[in-house]
């Protein structure tokens, strides 16, 4: 059997066999030869028994929290003030036996296993570094020791069910996030992103922060973690634009984080950070060489200013004497000197790692201490004693648990006590780095929700930083001297119209007007009108408009256009459709008038579709106001953290799609429609219809600007004044040039005529007098006779040429039969031979024949008939 012990703090290991005679012997020794001490009155002094304590201590680690370095000076020194407290363990002392875990929780086990599986038994343990706690506090259980932490903050700790004998004088690190949270909504900051290293006690951590944050409304725009390199982590903060950055690290890591945040440029009047405020206070200059940090101290320092930190309070704050018998100040100085032995410059601001923590372990001790001595005299009444303690002895074991339980003083670190889970109660307490040092801002009283805030808190210029940069939207709206120059065109077009109602109105009598058909003229002018109409409208946004009404005033711009394009565009369809029709009629079909109620009908009919058609479309899906979001856009004249978000509002409706192609469909067959047929009518002159050829010229006007009007709007719906500008021209010009093709020749014959009515016709188009019609009526009436005549010379013309064909198929016979004997030829009187009295000249489709008249009705007269013209159309009394 090989025994290994422990000698003194240091921890040195002793072995072999042959120790255990020695220590057998030397027990004896002092037992029965060597005088017995003695006290003041001459008895002897009864010998004090060792309590004895395991202590595990993160010192000489690389990686993560090496708060041994201060806080085991700091239990040495709570070890030998209880021991030199007589009112407390009387007859016992306190002996603690530790080594180094340097924060790997492999190490510690390794520690731990070594000091259970070695004398003298342990009656607790004292660890540090939650990694380490955690493995430690798991695994005592099985040994029923109770383990006491002085350095440890996960979350995951206060688990009873799994850590059943654990205790901490080193409060949970959730115990900072109801104050991170309180801070956030203290500033107004509702999104906020979170930088963690990948252990246990900080994802614990950030778990609780985002429940909580989630409560609260507070939004997580990103959680970044890293495990020993943070820098790609760091670049994606200031991808997401974070603002305000919980950063979760051990110091090592924290270094680190801050050089990258310096290279990022995250610090300065537009950023927070929240960092842990167990870090020494010169935590960010120290060890950069050794660790490869590639920034300079200054650097360093310009990347921690103005970060906040949270940590439980650690040092009390009070003047008091603590139940220790000193002050917080006895003991910063007394922890001073310890700290100068080992060899850390203190004057000069060289604080060990853990010097935050350092009250803590001592406190650590000291309810141990406590502890101890309630055990004892629970035991007592039992007539058990704590010496008698094994790993096995489960009663001893609950007496202690209890005894830690029910723990309370007053230590050099606060008020210490212990929660149901083990948890140390204690008060928040926040600072911020204000020129290189730390300063109290306030406290915060978890259990009673009271945060203590004194308002020193110093801020970039001047104000507090935003939690995002912040996103003004603004409405892209129509350039109001754009709205105000077409609007203008638009008035004067709309007055235009109106003069010219007046006009064909009061002129309605005139044959250049009357044969224009001035009802549909008038038609015309209001469709156009309302087309000007549409103008004001298209460029009411919402610099005018309300978004409650937004979606009226679009199905109102809807119809009007709507409507004053069918009105207007339909009157002139109505004219060049009854003159295509007069090209496909028969003669007998145009002796009528044209009937003016058929072009009525036209328009009236497509008006009624268009009406239908908005109908359903405004019932079934009515226009609503849909806003168009840019990509954000930073201001120029401004120093603010501000970007602009431009909208643009649209009327579209669900199906907007859908309807679109509709009433393009529909329109553009009836724009295709229209070109069509100006273009096959368009040399044709129709005296009932004398504006005809203008009306067609019009139709082409408006069919290409809407052809060319329409692709280009959707394509630059996205640029308000170009958009606007164009639909306006588009409407401006598409009706004033129509209005002139139609309108101003009829203004200007009227003003030639002059105030009186002339009979003459005045109308560039064909119009006639009283008296060419007349005369038409006349020469009608005698072209169907002369047409019967003509009929019945064709006959006689028929007869004469069959007898003449005889005749000379006769002669051929008698030629034949007569042997080179032929007869003169017959010569026909050529066609100009002047006619006598007894002929009768007729000119048929360019020939001229002479017969014997049979009528004194056709003597002396030449009948000639040619292909009808257009010019007979013009003459041509209905076309209908």
């Amino acid at each position: 059997m090989r025994i290994w012990g422990w000698s003194g703090s240091g921890g040195e290991m002793l072995g072999g066999s042959r120790w255990v005679g020695f220590l057998l012997a030397w027990e004896v020794f002092t037992c029965l030869i060597l005088p017995h001490p003695r006290g003041a009155e001459g008895k002897p002094k009864e010998r004090r028994r060792e309590l004895h304590l395991g202590g595990i201590f993160p010192i000489n680690g690389t990686g993560g929290w090496q708060g041994g370095q201060a806080c085991q000076p700091a239990a040495k020194m709570a070890l030998d003030d209880v021991n030199n407290n007589k009112d407390l363990l009387p007859n016992y002392k306190l002996t603690l036996h530790w080594n180094d875990s340097e924060c790997e929780p492999g190490l510690g086990a390794a520690v731990m296993y070594d000091l259970l599986y070695n004398d003298p038994i342990k009656l607790m343990l004292l660890a540090g570094c939650s990694t380490v706690c955690t493995t430690v506090a798991e695994a005592a259980k099985k040994w029923n020791l109770v383990v006491l932490c002085y350095g440890a903050s996960s979350p995951a700790l206060s688990d009873r069910n799994r850590f059943k004998t654990l205790f901490r004088t080193h409060p949970s690190a959730t115990v900072h996030n109801p104050t991170r949270i309180k801070l956030m909504k203290k500033f107004g900051w509702s999104r906020v992103a979170i930088l963690q290293q990948a252990e246990e006690v900080f994802i614990s951590t950030v778990e609780d922060l985002e429940e909580r944050c989630k409560q609260e409304k507070i939004e997580i725009v990103t959680r970044q973690s890293f495990l020993t390199d943070p820098t790609e982590a760091v670049r994606n903060l200031k991808r997401q634009d974070a603002r305000i950055v919980v950063g979760l690290f051990y110091v090592v890591a924290a270094r680190r984080v801050l050089c990258e945040i310096y290279k990022q440029r995250l610090f300065g009047k537009s950023y927070v950070w929240f960092f842990i405020g167990w870090y020494e206070d010169n935590w960010y200059e120290n060890g950069l060489e050794a660790e490869g940090i590639n920034c300079t101290k200054e650097e360093m320092r310009m990347a921690a200013e103005g970060h906040l930190t949270t940590e439980a309070v650690m040092w009390y704050q009070d003047t008091k004497r603590t139940t220790s018998g000193m002050t917080t100040d006895d003991f910063r100085n007394r922890l001073h000197a310890e700290l100068k032995k080992k060899g850390f410059d203190i004057d000069n601001g060289r604080y060990p790692e853990g010097y935050q923590e350092a009250p803590l372990a001592y406190d650590a001790v000291w309810a141990v201490a406590l502890a101890f001595n309630r055990t004892i005299t629970q035991l007592a009444k039992k007539g058990k004693r704590l010496e008698d303690f094994t790993y096995t002895n489960r009663e001893i074991a609950e007496e202690i648990y209890n005894a830690m339980d029910e723990t309370a003083f007053l230590g050099v670190s606060g008020r210490t006590a212990f929660s149901e889970q083990g948890d140390r109660i204690a008060l928040t307490q926040v600072e911020q780095m204000i020129d290189g040092k730390y300063n109290l801002q306030g406290y915060y009283d978890i259990e009673n929700f009271n945060l203590t805030w004194y308002g020193k808190e110093q801020w970039v210029a001047g104000k507090v930083p935003q939690d995002r940069t912040i996103e003004k939207t603004v409405l892209r709206t129509v350039s109001l001297s754009l709205y105000i120059s077409m609007s203008t065109v638009a008035g004067v077009g709309i007055v235009w119209g109106l003069v010219l109602i007046l006009f064909t109105y009061t002129y309605r009598d005139r044959k250049i007007i009357e044969l224009s058909h001035p009802v549909t003229n008038t038609l015309m002018l209001v469709g156009h009108i309302l087309c000007f109409l549409t103008v004001f409208l298209v460029g009411l946004d919402g610099q005018f408009v309300s978004e409650r009404l937004f979606g009226v005033m679009c199905s109102i711009r809807k119809w009007i256009l709507s409507i004053g394009f069918t009105l207007g565009y339909g009157a002139m369809f109505s004219k060049v459709w009854r003159v295509h029709r007069l090209t496909t009629k028969n003669k007998s079909a145009t002796k009528h008038k044209i009937q003016p109620w058929k072009l009525y009908l036209l328009v009236a009919s497509l008006v009624a579709v268009e009406v239908i058609y908005l109908s359903i479309w405004t019932l079934v899906d009515p226009l609503r106001r849909v806003e168009e979001l840019f990509p954000p856009e930073v201001p120029i004249d401004t120093d603010e953290d501000v970007r602009i978000r431009p909208i643009l509002e649209h009327c579209e409706s669900h199906y907007n799609n859908i309807w679109l192609g509709i009433t393009y469909s529909f329109k553009g067959l009836l724009l295709v429609l229209g070109l069509f047929l100006s273009y096959e009518t368009r040399s044709l002159k129709v005296r009932h219809i004398n504006d005809s050829r203008l009306v067609a010229m019009s139709i082409y006007n408006v069919a290409v600007l809407c052809l060319i009007t329409t692709p280009v709007t959707m394509i630059i719906s996205s640029q308000q004044d170009a958009s606007f500008a164009f639909v306006a021209l588009a409407i401006i010009f598409s009706s004033l040039i129509t209005m002139g093709l139609v309108f101003v020749p009829k203004v200007i014959a009227v003003w030639q005529e002059g105030a009186e009515r002339s009979d003459r016709s005045s109308a560039p188009e064909g119009g006639t007098t009283k008296e060419d019609e007349e005369r038409y009526g006349k020469l009608l009436g005698e072209n169907e006779t002369l047409q019967q005549i003509l009929g019945q010379k064709e006959e006689r013309l028929k007869l004469l040429r069959n007898k003449l064909e005889e005749k000379n198929v006769a002669r051929r016979r008698v030629e034949v039969v007569s042997e080179g004997e032929r007869p003169p030829p017959v010569t026909v009187p050529p066609t100009t031979t002047p006619r006598n009295n007894n002929l009768e000249q007729i000119e048929v489709c360019g020939s001229v024949y002479q017969e014997p008249s049979e009528s004194g009705i056709g003597q002396g007269l030449s009948v000639t008939t040619r292909t009808p013209t257009t010019t007979d159309f013009e003459l041509s009394e209905s076309y209908l």
